[in-house]
């Protein structure tokens, strides 16, 4: 599906645990390995609390990896240090869900957005003004916002402004967390459709989740559906309605659509994920599976191909797959 030439980032067998009371602890990833191609967009999915955060704070080295390696490159990033490290920080940039707790409330848009510039001395004084019009002019907002604080702008143009600062480094992958969640839906599809001209122009690559499957699938070019810590299904985005594993055709079925047909009843997803603190023994995904089985209880299944560019992590699927060769 991906040339291996265009591969820029990838995870091996990620890990990342955190101490809880009691001696116990918390799986937040558990053997997440994915890839991330040049001009690409992995979108991920899942419901609050599977670790689709930690684990993009982990790409971006704001967290490290109980085991396991995040390369760049081909360079393991755990291993960089000093000047390295800050350097390697310009290629991998962040847009958060909230951009008014990511700015200083103090700091006027100029500021904002040619601070990272002077951070790395790539810009001059004298072009301050001039790189801050050029780099809103980007992102389709009016000049004029240059010298307004971030308070006394709209959640849209906000969130323009933080798309803009973090490109201002040009980096080579830009990680969207939960980066419209916060709009309204008709600036969700504005922002969405400026991010994919901005990908399409500077060839970048992004990563982008949310909770929404049905806007991730509109313009990922591969999707990974994460659940209790573990990325139970990767698939190509336009190929979303071929999703496979149970977990990931039930977030379709819950999808509520104006156009759908009357007689369609939303199929809720019954049951509660098990806490990442006592993690079962088999399937993650076991208490909430209606195909369930004794093997599914015992034995957690492993990630394998089911087609192209599909792959699954369900006995059931395996089953399946075997018995049609």
């Amino acid at each position: 599906m991906f040339e291996p030439s265009e591969l820029i980032m990838q995870t091996q067998h990620v890990v990342r645990q955190f101490p809880a009371a009691g001696g116990r602890t918390l799986t937040a990833c558990n053997d997440i390995s994915l890839n991330i191609y040049r001009g690409k967009t992995l979108g991920i999915v899942g419901e609050s609390g599977c670790g689709k955060s930690t684990f993009v704070r982990m790409l971006t080295h704001m967290d490290t990896p109980t085991s396991g390696s995040v390369l760049f490159h081909g360079t393991d990033t755990q291993a960089l240090r000093g000047e390295a490290l800050r350097q390697h920080r310009r290629h991998i940039q962040m847009v958060f869900q909230d951009p008014l707790a990511s700015f200083n409330p103090k700091m006027k848009i100029i500021d904002i957005l040619t601070e990272p510039l002077f951070n790395f001395g790539m810009l001059s004084k004298d072009k301050k003004e001039e790189k801050a019009r050029e780099l809103l002019r980007m992102v389709e907002l009016p000049e004029e916002l240059l010298h307004r604080y971030p308070h006394s702008m709209s959640g849209g143009q906000r969130q323009r402004v933080s798309i803009a600062r973090a490109l201002a480094l040009e980096p080579e992958i830009l990680v969207c967390d939960e980066a419209t969640s916060a709009l309204d839906v008709s600036i969700q599809k504005t922002i969405l459709a400026l991010l994919v001209r901005l990908q399409k122009e500077k060839q970048i690559s992004m990563v982008f989740i949310c909770h929404d499957i049905a806007l991730i699938r509109s313009f990922a070019h591969q999707i990974a559906v994460m659940y209790l810590g573990d990325v139970v299904e990767v698939l190509p985005g336009e190929h979303v309605a071929q999703a496979a594993h149970p977990y990931t055709q039930a977030l379709l079925g819950a999808l509520f659509s104006v156009r759908m047909e009357r007689r369609r009843e939303i199929a809720a997803l019954r049951g509660e994920a098990p806490s990442p603190l006592a993690l079962p023994q088999g399937c993650p995904f076991q208490t909430r599976c209606p195909h369930c089985t004794a093997r599914c209880q015992a034995e957690k299944p492993q990630m394998r191909q089911i087609g192209s560019g599909h792959f699954a992590a369900c006995h059931l699927l395996h089953a399946q797959k075997e018995a049609t060769v």
